[in-house]
């Protein structure tokens, strides 16, 4: 660490010397011989900088620390916001006051947004309905079903197999 230092301080000095050398008059014969002597030098010196802040076998860059699932859920989360706010400017509609605009205005706007953030739903996600069948009819839900994939709601009670209206088709 005391060689960095010390490198560094001679490099402002090299560079120093460079700008001063710019004040000798131009009719002195030496004036170019000292600039071009005292940027090299100065170059030099920064190369050597360069060469001692490293040392040999490590890594340009240190380690990350290792992320938790938690936090990596999050930065998933605010990245895929910030491709919404990128594609629809999800965010902007949503911050901003929209009762000082009349309902045409509103609607020209929210056709944007749903088309940006429909774009990049598209572009990030595969969305299929969890079920075929139309809203409203009847359904059977069989033992093992994926839980995850479905809502229900009323009462219930026991194990599947489960009758019910399908409202939404997921």
């Amino acid at each position: 660490m005391r060689a960095i230092r010390a490198v560094s301080i001679l490099a402002v000095l090299v560079l120093l010397a460079a700008n001063a050398s710019m004040l000798v008059p131009e009719g002195n014969a030496y004036q170019p011989y000292l600039t071009w002597a005292a940027l090299g030098l100065g170059g030099v010196l920064l190369i050597l900088l360069l060469a001692l802040r490293l040392p040999k076998g490590a890594p340009a860059q240190a380690a990350l620390p290792p992320v938790s699932p938690a936090d990596q859920a999050s930065a998933e989360i605010v990245s895929f916001l910030a491709t919404l706010q990128d594609k629809g400017r999800l965010v902007d509609f949503l911050m901003d006051e929209i009762n000082a605009y009349d309902d045409a205005q509103v609607g020209a706007a929210a056709r944007a947004v749903h088309a940006g953030c429909q774009a990049a739903l598209f572009e990030h996600f595969s969305i299929r309905p969890v079920r075929e069948e139309a809203e409203g009819s009847v359904v059977r839900i069989e033992p093992g079903y994926p839980a995850d994939e479905y809502r229900l709601l009323g009462r219930i009670s026991g194990s599947a197999p489960f009758m019910g209206t399908l409202v939404h088709h997921g």
